[in-house]
């Protein structure tokens, strides 16, 4: 069982217990859980994977926070040769760890329609 669920415009492929690293966002305070409703594509059992256009209608991806952490820096650096121009800067990414819990979703159901009577008018010339 896995989903690919969207999350700050990368595509993710998560199953139950992964640990994963995604953009830090505000939360209420003293939440432990983040859900992913932008769900791309669902796999359950041995049926074929539930793609969705854009989104899984109803799916969505539940995942426990671990921590919150600063991602490896990355250095940012300007040059120009010759002019005696440097600049070194650094960057670190705030993250959440999450691990991934439970992945689900509505069965698409079909709608039952009623039929519709037609109706004819009468009229004058009749």
């Amino acid at each position: 069982m896995y989903a690919i669920v969207e999350d700050s415009g990368s595509q993710i492929k998560v199953q139950t217990g992964d640990v994963i690293d995604v953009d830090r966002r505000d939360l209420a305070d003293g939440a432990k859980t983040i859900t992913f409703d932008r769900v791309l594509a669902l796999k359950s059992g041995d049926g074929p994977a539930t793609l969705g256009t854009p989104y899984v209608d109803g799916a969505s991806v539940t995942a426990e926070i671990i921590e919150e952490r600063l991602d490896v820096k990355i250095d940012v650096i300007k040059f120009k040769r010759r002019k005696g121009y440097k600049r070194k800067k650094g960057h670190r990414q705030k993250m959440l760890r999450v691990r991934i819990g439970e992945l689900g979703g509505k069965k698409k159901t079909a709608k039952k329609t009623a039929s519709k009577k037609k109706t004819t008018k009468k009229t004058d010339a009749e």
